[in-house]
This record gives structure tokens, C-alpha cells and sequence, in this order.
């Protein structure tokens, strides 16, 4: 099978050899769309800056911090996958000139006149959603609705929003936990005073759940925020006695999350959850070897017991 025959979001054959020229090459980079997914969700939070502001919604940036967004993608795409500067649009993919554009809102790209006769890469995310899509047109002006802003940009007919040739349509984008967290737990984890307390109530409350790099800086608000996730006085420290553990994205670690059926931490993640010394009257569930004994995840009526110490290096379920 060949990248024009695959199926599912990535379907789609057009006849602009220019067009499935381009195509190819970017599924050849990022085959699944994961590439391109993460510069998203990374733009996303480089604009929150959480580390500073606290900030989880896309709702509370300014308006010029939003109408930046298109830009900062723009730049961050280029640099993850190296592609030339156009000769008249923003990118030069296979000596082709291709354009980019943004927008949060579906069917919202404002193409500016230049971009007439020239190929998009149209781009859209949706942080509460958790989705994003990515896909190309060659722009025509019969295309365009009219307009009469200053700079002259056009949004494309919604009738004609079909001609576009998805590369990945309706994709999931990494979850945004802080955004997507009860209020209640939310809450909690904000009302605490110091950054390591409220690192402590976010392993806590989102048990089972990848959790970020970017969460973990957005609720510690510290510069050496990796510092309070590890042991010595740190979050894995502090939880520990409460029967939670902390994993990271070691190979190690991966493999004791696979071990108790829990999503395994990709890089940059943790995972936290509380365990219980397995039980061998029960019935068997997914368990791991930790500290010379079998570990289960804990259900809400086991009583709290002090988590085993995880292992540094290599681990066997």
C-alpha cells in the first residue's frame, strides 16, 4: 500500500500533481500525524505560559496573544520538520512554495490575496475539544468568500471546504489534563499555597491519567518544577506513604504502567496511581514485582500502605 492509498483520515486523491507531491512528503514525516500533533499542543502551551502566568485555557490569552497563534504554528511546524523558506509563501516542501495558515475556529483561515494560484496547508486545533485536523487546497479565487477587511484576507466558502485534501482530519490532540479536570479537583490543586503542595494534590487527583510536562510547570510555577516531581522531598516522597507512585517516560517505568494496564508515560509524562500489595485469596488482576512483593492497583476501600520504591533501570513485569 502507498501513501495514496491509505485509508481513513488520511484518504484523499486529487488531480494536482503538486498537491499529492507535497501530501506524500508529509505523511512520509510524521506517517501517524503524532509529529505534527505534538508542535500543536506545544504551541498551545508556549502561548499559555503557564510556568508564569498559571494559565490552562485557551480562553483567558488576549487577542493578540490569540491572532499570534498562527504565526508562533507557523514557525514552530518549520523548525520540527525542517522545511526551507518559500519563495513566496511561507514554506518550500518537494521545491514546491506552500503556505500555512491557522485558525482555533473550523473554516476560520483568512487567506490573503497573494496566496491565489498557490497551495494552503490548513491547520486547525481545538484545545476543549481535544482534536485537531490538517489538510491542503490549492487556493482559487472562486474558492473565496468576499471580503472587506483591511488586509484584504478571504475565508474559504464552507461549500467548498469538501476540496480539501486531509492529511489527518478530526485527530485527537494530547490532552490539555488541567483544562479537562473536574473543577472541583482543579480547585483543590490551585488553592494550595506552595507549588510543591499543589504539584502533591495534582498526582493526587489525576491518578491514572498522562500527566504533561507542561501541567506539572503550570501548577508548581517554579523553575525547578522536574525537581519536585522526584523523591528526596519531592512529589514520589511525599505520596508515597499514601500508596501512590509516580511514573515517568524511563523504560522502566513504562513497563511497570504496561504491568498494571495503565497508559504508559510517552516523553516528557508521568502517571501516578495508588497500589495495594497484591492479594493471592482475590481474583488475579494485573500486577507488577516492585520491592520483593506484587503491587495491584489499589480500589477505593484498601486502606492506604506505603508504596514500593521503583526501580531506576531496567524492570520486568
Amino acid at each position: 500500500m502507498t501513501l495514496f492509498d491509505m485509508p481513513g483520515p488520511a484518504a484523499g486523491v486529487c488531480d494536482d500533481p503538486e498537491l499529492m507531491l507535497v501530501r506524500q512528503h508529509l505523511l512520509k514525516l510524521s506517517p501517524d500525524g503524532a509529529r505534527f500533533g505534538r508542535v500543536l499542543r506545544n504551541t498551545i502551551d508556549q502561548l499559555l505560559n503557564g510556568e508564569i502566568t498559571g494559565r490552562y485555557d485557551w480562553s483567558s490569552l488576549y487577542k493578540t496573544e490569540k491572532t499570534h497563534a498562527g504565526t508562533l504554528v507557523e514557525i514552530n511546524l518549520q523548525r520540527e520538520f525542517k522545511f526551507t523558506d518559500g519563495s513566496q509563501m511561507d514554506y518550500l516542501i518537494e521545491g514546491i512554495d506552500v503556505d500555512c495558515k491557522y485558525s482555533q475556529q473550523f473554516g476560520g483561515w483568512m487567506i490573503p490575496p497573494e496566496a491565489i494560484g498557490h497551495l494552503c496547508l490548513l491547520v486547525w486545533a481545538d484545545d476543549k475539544k481535544s482534536r485537531w485536523s490538517a489538510g491542503i487546497l490549492r487556493i482559487k479565487q472562486e474558492l473565496l468568500n468576499g471580503g472587506n477587511n483591511r488586509d484584504m484576507k478571504l475565508t474559504i466558502k464552507a461549500g467548498f471546504r469538501k476540496n480539501i485534501t486531509w492529511l489527518w482530519k478530526d485527530t485527537e490532540l494530547p490532552e490539555n489534563l488541567l483544562l479537562h479536570m473536574s473543577a472541583s479537583d482543579r480547585e483543590a490543586v490551585f488553592s494550595c499555597t506552595s507549588g510543591q503542595a499543589r504539584l502533591n494534590e495534582l498526582f493526587r487527583r489525576a491518578q491514572m491519567r498522562r500527566i504533561n510536562r507542561n501541567a506539572v510547570r503550570t501548577v508548581a510555577q517554579q523553575k525547578d518544577y522536574m525537581k519536585r516531581v522526584r523523591g528526596n522531598g519531592g512529589c514520589r516522597s511525599a505520596l508515597r506513604k499514601e500508596g501512590i507512585i509516580i511514573m515517568g517516560d524511563s523504560g522502566s517505568h513504562r513497563a511497570i504502567a504496561k504491568g498494571l494496564n495503565l497508559p504508559e508515560p510517552q516523553e516528557g509524562e508521568f502517571v501516578s496511581a495508588r497500589v495495594t500489595l497484591a492479594d493471592p485469596q482475590h481474583e488475579p488482576k494485573p500486577q507488577v514485582f516492585l520491592d520483593g512483593a506484587h503491587w495491584v492497583l489499589a480500589s477505593h476501600d484498601d486502606p492506604p500502605t506505603q508504596a514500593p520504591l521503583l526501580p531506576s533501570r531496567s524492570f520486568t513485569p
